[in-house]
């Protein structure tokens, strides 16, 4: 059973990711701002986290990811994103963008169980 983190300002989301995770067996905590998530984060360690791109700005989300790793959090992202959808860009994972997969919303619930499981898999690995 991992502790997974779900940082994302839309309740349906938290909600829906938050069914599928536990009935996986998964310990989830979520937050729906980036002042919350990341506090958090810090008080229950994680083995993942879930993040959302735009939270209360559009682009929350890269900074949280980005305070995340100035701080030493090495945790596995799966960072959500409409951006793509919305403005017809598409990031890449970077030093701006430091997260370890990219996921469109809406996701199905199989390819949220494949995603997680497969960063969980990746990090027992290291």
């Amino acid at each position: 059973m991992a502790k997974i983190i779900i940082i994302d300002d839309d309740p349906d989301i938290l909600d829906a990711c938050s069914l599928v995770l536990n009935s996986k067996g998964h310990e989830v905590f979520t937050a729906t701002n980036p002042e919350d998530g990341y506090r958090i984060v810090k008080n229950n360690l994680p083995d993942l986290i879930i993040l959302d791109v735009m939270m209360n700005e559009p682009d929350d989300g890269f900074f949280l990811a980005q305070k995340f790793r100035r701080n030493k959090i090495a945790v596995p992202i799966l960072m959500f994103s409409s951006v793509s959808q919305t403005v017809g860009m598409h990031f890449g994972i970077n030093e701006l963008v430091p997260v370890d997969d990219f996921v469109e919303k809406p996701i199905s619930p199989s390819l949220l169980v494949e995603k997680v499981e497969h960063l969980l898999r990746l990090r027992r690995e290291t």
